[in-house]
């Protein structure tokens, strides 16, 4: 990690890279390829991505959170995958870097807020999983209150908010308005058009869309998705590996807890000889 820079960390600009739902390994190899290219475009202060998809397009393993960690990745955000492969539970418990739903149960693994630190700057992320359609086992807006109480004192706050309703996220926004740098929006994997820094001060998207296959549907193989709407039968779902793109959003600010600007990065993964690895 960078040595801390001279100089308060009030009069410092930031940034945060924040990329959405990373889906199986052709988003994994998405993320890996576009981020040495967004660094040198961008040369964010943080990078902070929801994984929650990684492993297969569902769930995370922790051979894939270090090799994410390992590739300049301060802190991942999860959602209602989390739980989904049995050997993560101790790593949640163990790596403060990676956070699920400040929400979930006290009694489930790991934990929904975490601290980190890179040239001098302390960025706290919070995870917050929407409650309709969802199963989360407390109140979104009630468990807010408590998780900034665990990140106060960071310069700046990003608050991942994994949700299925578009109200829910578009009202957490609000709500945190003026309190935190950023309130993004995960879970549906489709960009949505509305990114914005609110009046208080807060950066704001209701969804980021997706690291993965836009030439499937939501990351699944077409054909398998389209056949299960059609028939209305259970089908395996499966990956797609078609049009791979890295989404997300960059978050610039000047002063602690306040956006100056939020950028939607929408890249395609870059071409590659010899490709997959």
């Amino acid at each position: 990690m960078a040595e801390p820079q001279a100089g308060p960390a009030a009069e410092r600009a930031a940034s945060v890279l924040f990329v959405g739902d990373i889906v199986g390994s052709i988003g994994r190899l998405t993320l890996f390829d576009c981020l040495p290219v967004l660094r040198e475009r961008y040369a964010p202060t943080f990078v902070v991505v929801n994984g929650e998809n990684v492993a297969g397009g569902l769930g995370i393993t922790p051979k894939l959170a270090d090799q994410m960690f390992a590739a300049g990745v301060d802190a991942i955000t999860l959602g209602n995958h989390t739980y989904h492969r049995r050997e993560i539970y101790p790593y949640l418990d163990s790596e403060p870097r990676i956070v699920r739903p400040v929400n979930f149960l006290r009694s489930q693994p790991g934990h929904g807020t975490c601290v980190v630190e890179r040239d001098g700057l302390r960025l706290g992320v919070i995870s917050v999983s929407g409650n309709l359609y969802l199963r989360a086992g407390r109140s979104a807006f009630s468990e807010i209150e408590v998780a900034l109480g665990e990140v106060a004192g960071a310069d700046h706050i990003l608050v991942d908010v994994h949700a299925e309703a578009t109200s829910e996220k578009v009202a957490m926004g609000w709500h945190l308005d003026g309190r935190v740098t950023a309130v993004v929006g995960t879970h549906t994997h489709v960009p949505t058009a509305d990114a914005r820094v609110l009046p208080g001060g807060t950066a704001y998207i209701t969804d980021v869309g997706m690291t993965g296959p836009r030439g499937g549907v939501i990351g699944v193989k077409r054909e398998q998705a389209i056949e299960a709407l059609r028939t209305q039968m259970p089908i395996r779902f499966e990956t797609s590996q078609e049009d791979p793109w890295l989404m997300g959003v960059l978050v610039s600010c000047s002063r602690p807890l306040r956006a100056d600007a939020i950028e939607q990065v929408l890249m395609p993964r870059p071409a590659q000889e010899g490709r997959d690895r």
